[in-house]
Order: structure tokens, then C-alpha cells, then sequence
């Protein structure tokens, strides 16, 4: 049954973008009685966006570790209820708990990223255990267990089938109401109370007039609103999925989640896929690119690759490269995303900047865009304000490097 208006008439939003930002904003305007149209350019099989945005995958990390940053910890613990409820409602769970193994290269020191982690999940009464050398080598075998003095594991984390839960949430979103649109805004302007949106589909540009605009675009987010090019960039980041030849010691229950000093390598990566490959990936700088044309990874990167895995995993050294792919970030200045009215159109709201770690926060970012578009005061919105002119600086888990 489609949601019930609360208003005389049902308002008019469209939504730019259906990567987690935009479907859940528009599932959740359309719970609010919304009209809603959501617009993309649908990947392969129509039930997918753009093949590069970052959403599109297999599997994305889903944790509460945030190093000493409590305020996103709190929030990430909010999302993983969410997320439990998710797979209540999906008919197959797509949220796997399988941990997040967390390890350094030398002993905890206060202020590094995994000794902030682990001691401000301690304080809010996690479960986190530390897994020294002697316990690496006993319970998680693949791992080079004399390249890491310290670590510890979190439980509660694990990993989400992205690509599936995406398309789960389109379906749901059809369903509810939703009516999707096959094809790119080519802009957004205020009309006014609301705005007008260009949309070119089926090879016909038509102008649609609006309550609000939601612009959730991803990478391309900047491309409709310029006032964001200096602080939401397109970063491109390598992925690679490794088949193993002898596949038993990375099974989830031996291989979790992992990040491998991340905040100073950026290398993080996946237990055994279904279908018999690791997928590994790095969390860092990325470089510059055009998400509608890149597709190589940067020169060199692989024989980097090749020398972490050989010194840290030494089954996956010499382990075939099935698949290559550029990820990319609509990366904030800051790290933090941007989800709120535009200054002078409070008609078109911006809701991007995952900057790499917003899939996580997926079960609650369609109420907090929603309540962006309706005015509605949620604490939560202070930290990803409209805030041009921002100091650059990352979430503590980044790493610089992998420059092309």
C-alpha cells in the first residue's frame, strides 16, 4: 500500500542519485507521503548506479570504529541497529557479522588509530578482545603473524553485500511508490519555493518542477552544484579481487574483516567471497579523476600490492588478480558528508560526501536527508551543515599515498 499523505496535496522531490544517500532518502520522504521520483543512470540489469560510484560493489565494511572520535562511534552504533533491523526485514540477511580484525605494526600507543579505536569501544562496553602475535597466529593463520605486534578484534562488525542491499532497497523503494527515472540530471536550479530539474531520458530533456531536489549524486555530486568543487572532490580508489589457491585459511571464520595498520597503509580488505576470491582494497588519498572515464589503476600499484601481500599475507602473494575496478569517493575536505539545504534555495538539498565510509550509516541517512528536506531540527545534521571554507583533515582510519 503506497504511504498516506500527511499533507492536502503530496509534495514533489526528486532525487539525483540512487546510491545509498539518494534510495534512502527517497524511501524514506516516500514513508513521509512524498511524491517521489528517483533518477540514475542504472548500471547492468537496471538494478545498480554508475558502475564507478562507490556504492556499487560487493561488500562494504560495516563498523563503529572511529579511533578516539566518540560522536561518529555513537552515531556507527546507531547505523549497526539499523542494520540488525535490515536483515529482519530483507528476506535473505545481507549484514554478515563476521568482525573486524584490526592490527598494528607495532605495540598500541595512545593517539594511533587502533589504540583510540579499541579503548573508546572499551569505555561504551563493546566487546573488542586485543589479539597479540600469539593469538594472530593461533586463530587467524593466513596472517604473517611476526609483521604485527598488537591488534584486537571487534565482533560486532563485519560486512554488507553493497551491490545486493542497493538493489534490495530499489526494490523496496518501487514498491513503496517510488517511481524511477532511467537517466542524468543535467541540472538543478532554484524555482521558487522549490526547484526546477533538467533530466535527460530516453533521449529527451524535459524540465521537471519540484517541492525539493535532492542531489545525491555521489562523485558527480559537484558537477550539479558547483558551489561544492572545492569541497566535495572525485577521488579514485584501486580495488582488487584475489582468488587464492588454497582457499581455507581466509574463510570467515579464520579471516574477518581486516585492516592492516589502515591508518598509516590504507590497506583494509574481506574474507572469502561465495564465489572464491578476497577482495582487497586501500583507503587513502586515491588521486584525482573523471568517474565517467577512468578505469586503470594507477602504474605501479600492483607490484605495491604484490610486496604487502608477500610480507603480510603470504597466501595471496602470487594469488591470480581476477577483477580490477576504481571505486570513487565524493570526497569531502573533511571527511565528513554534506546533508543540508543550500544557503540561498532551501528547495535543493545537498545529501553527498561519503567521502569513503558513509555506506555504513545507510539505515540512517534517509531519515536524516528527510528531515534536511523537511526543515526538521535532528542534532545529528550540526556536523554535515552547509560549512564551505572547511580546514582539510580526514577520519582517522586514512592513509596518504597510492598517488598515481
Amino acid at each position: 500500500m503506497p504511504a498516506r499523505s500527511r499533507h492536502p496535496a503530496a509534495p514533489h522531490a526528486l532525487v539525483a542519485g540512487a546510491g545509498i544517500f539518494g534510495v534512502t532518502a527517497a524511501l524514506e520522504l516516500r514513508r513521509r507521503g512524498w511524491r517521489v521520483q528517483l533518477v540514475d543512470r542504472w548500471g547492468s540489469g537496471g538494478a545498480a548506479p554508475h558502475a564507478r560510484a562507490s556504492t556499487t560493489d560487493v561488500s562494504k565494511v560495516i563498523r563503529m570504529d572511529y579511533g578516539a572520535d566518540r560522536w561518529l562511534t555513537d552515531l556507527a552504533a546507531e547505523a549497526m541497529a539499523g542494520w540488525e533491523g535490515w536483515n529482519r526485514r530483507f528476506s535473505l540477511p545481507l549484514f554478515h557479522r563476521a568482525g573486524f580484525l584490526l592490527l598494528s605494526e607495532s605495540p598500541f600507543e595512545a593517539g594511533g588509530f587502533e589504540e583510540a579505536s579499541f579503548r573508546t569501544l572499551s569505555e561504551l562496553g563493546r566487546p573488542v578482545e586485543r589479539v597479540g602475535p600469539d593469538a594472530l597466529r593461533r586463530r587467524f593463520p593466513a596472517w604473517n603473524a611476526e609483521r604485527y605486534a598488537d591488534g584486537y578484534l571487534n565482533p560486532e562488525a563485519g560486512w554488507a553485500e553493497s551491490g545486493a542491499v542497493l538493489a534490495t532497497l530499489l526494490e523496496w523503494a518501487e514498491a513503496s511508490g517510488v517511481e524511477p527515472i532511467g537517466g542524468a540530471v543535467e541540472g538543478v536550479e532554484p524555482f521558487g519555493h522549490g526547484a526546477r530539474v533538467v533530466v535527460c531520458a530516453d533521449e529527451e530533456r524535459r524540465a521537471i518542477e519540484v517541492d525539493a531536489a535532492v542531489v545525491a549524486a555521489g562523485a558527480w555530486s559537484n558537477r550539479l552544484l558547483p558551489q561544492l568543487a572545492r569541497q566535495v572532490e572525485a577521488r579514485a580508489m584501486p580495488v582488487v579481487h584475489l582468488r587464492p589457491s588454497d582457499p581455507d585459511p581466509f574463510l570467515p571464520q579464520r579471516f574477518p574483516v581486516w585492516g592492516a595498520d589502515i591508518g598509516r597503509t590504507g590497506w583494509y580488505g574481506f574474507p572469502l567471497h561465495p564465489e572464491g576470491f578476497v577482495k582487497i582494497g586501500h583507503h587513502g588519498a586515491g588521486w584525482s579523476d573523471d568517474p565517467d572515464r577512468a578505469d586503470a589503476l594507477p602504474e605501479g600499484f600492483e607490484s605495491r600490492l604484490r610486496a604487502f601481500l608477500a610480507d603480510a599475507l603470504p597466501g595471496l602473494a602470487q594469488a591470480e588478480i581476477v577483477h580490477r575496478r576504481v571505486c570513487f569517493y565524493a570526497d569531502a575536505r573533511d571527511g565528513d558528508f554534506w546533508i543540508d539545504r543550500l544557503p540561498d534555495a532551501p528547495g535543493i538539498v545537498v545529501a553527498t560526501g561519503g567521502s569513503g565510509h558513509g555506506f555504513k550509516f545507510g539505515p540512517i541517512l534517509g531519515a536524516m536527508i528527510a528531515n534536511a528536506v523537511e526543515g526538521i531540527e535532528d542534532r545529528r545534521l550540526h556536523r554535515f551543515r552547509w560549512r564551505p571554507g572547511v580546514a582539510p583533515g580526514k577520519e582517522e582510519a586514512r592513509a596518504e599515498g597510492l598517488e598515481p
